[in-house]
């Protein structure tokens, strides 16, 4: 299996779905990962869609990291195959070869707060952007505006400088919705959020952004009210 060598993009590589992979390999077996690896290849080969794999020279270190990066040529064909019963056979015969192996696949940074999580593995693949995006509204929303206006009926940080206090503000928020807000609306709308690959019926997706759409404007009306009674 040879090592990776940069090569130029063709135009029928540009709609392709990547994965990269590392894998901890203790010294003295990297022999051995490298015919694991091999035969991963081999098994991937079959699989439609494939495009190939690039096995990077090992990051040396206590033990060695090796980096393998494989192309399909769409992410159903790439998912279809993370989760196939072949690849987890190989994955289970491995453990022998390497001690852990993690990767992560995401397209818009926020995938982390919708990803589903199998072991070391991190399925990226998130729902499509504008999901997310509006998911991240709803939670952010009523947090940003109950933050506000406990601070202000309370008084807190009015002395303060604008960049201190948004800092701070920033920190409670991002908190509240990392540990709190965000896995509860995952759990909520998971009928609605599932990943890109994934076709879900048609009345789901538009029962689900309908949800959120008259959530969002039920919010707006009772925090307008709150505001134009308390302050």
């Amino acid at each position: 299996m040879p090592l990776f060598k940069p090569r130029e993009v063709s135009s029928s590589d540009r709609n392709a779905s990547s994965i990269v992979i590392e894998h901890t390999v203790p010294r003295g077996k990297g022999l051995a990962f490298r015919f694991w690896h091999a035969n991963l290849t081999r098994t991937a080969r079959k699989s439609d869609g494939y495009i190939r794999s690039d096995l990077c020279a090992p990051v040396k270190g206590r033990d060695l990291k090796w980096y393998s990066i494989v192309h399909f040529d769409s992410p159903e064909n790439l998912q279809r195959w993370l989760k196939s019963e072949e690849r987890e056979l190989l994955i289970q015969a491995g453990q022998e070869v390497f001690e852990s192996y993690q990767f992560k696949s995401f397209a818009t940074g926020l995938e982390g707060w919708f990803s589903q999580k199998a072991g070391s593995e991190q399925m990226g693949l998130g729902p499509p952007a504008w999901k997310q995006n509006l998911a991240v509204v709803f939670g952010l929303y009523p947090v940003v505006m109950l933050q506000g206006m406990i601070f202000a009926g309370l008084g807190l940080m009015n002395h303060w400088s604008p960049a201190s206090s948004m800092l701070v503000n920033n920190l409670i928020t991002s908190s509240i919705l990392t540990w709190f807000v965000m896995p509860w609306v995952s759990r909520m709308m998971s009928f609605w959020l599932q990943p890109a690959y994934l076709p879900i019926p048609k009345q789901k997706e538009v029962w689900g952004t309908i949800a959120i759409a008259l959530s969002l404007i039920l919010m707006a009306f009772l925090f307008t009210n709150l505001e134009s009674q308390f302050f």
